[in-house]
């Protein structure tokens, strides 16, 4: 019996991710607060994101009585780590341009974190990509921010949208900076019986 996945996110970014991996999955956001514990680094905030993601879904549908035997809950969180600091989504446009300017012609690491859940196991995994951004000006930056584009993405930058243009290079898995990676999912999927 094939189990029945649950994708813990709104985000039409890992759905169209998981249907060209070709894996049927219902949607089910998670709503958590996300908000950083003091001193906490980068690799671990992404990671605790996901499991509660994962969890909190879990209890949503355990609550609705929604929950089957062979349910697999799929839970993911980015965010970008710049000399071992976290950069989150900004909250005004002058934060905006302050997380641009600091990403601007340097290199910094997202992180991309994985959850899968079931009633028997929860496994987490946390892929790391490098980005290279090129030298970008004060106007590029604010003409970019009055795209909208930046507003709710971690880091202030879309690479699958405009923002892909200030990449010079990718050096990991091109798919964990999007919001899933495809190759690392697969397998956790499998794992769970998910996928073959």
């Amino acid at each position: 019996m094939h189990s029945h996945l649950i994708l813990a996110s709104a985000s039409p970014r890992r759905t169209a991710l998981l249907h060209q991996m070709n894996v049927a999955h219902t949607i089910c956001p998670a709503d958590i607060d996300e908000t950083p514990k003091p001193g906490e680094k980068p690799d671990n905030l992404v990671a605790r994101l996901a499991g509660e993601k994962a969890q909190a879904v879990m209890k949503k549908l355990e609550k609705q009585q929604a929950l089957q035997d062979n349910t697999v809950v799929l839970a993911s969180d980015t965010l970008i780590a710049f000399n071992g600091e976290s950069l989150g989504k900004p909250v005004d446009k002058a934060d905006a341009i302050r997380i641009l300017s600091t990403l601007s012609g340097q290199t910094h690491h997202v992180l991309t974190s994985i959850s899968a859940l079931s009633q028997i196991k929860h496994v987490t995994r946390t892929v790391v990509t490098a980005v290279t951004f090129a030298s970008l000006t004060k106007q590029q930056i604010i003409d970019y921010w009055e795209t909208g584009e930046p507003a709710d993405k971690a880091g202030s930058y879309a690479i699958q949208g405009i923002g892909g243009e200030f990449v010079v290079s990718i050096n990991g898995s091109s798919s964990s900076v999007v919001g899933l990676p495809l190759y690392e999912t697969r397998q956790l999927l499998n794992e769970f019986g998910v996928v073959k």
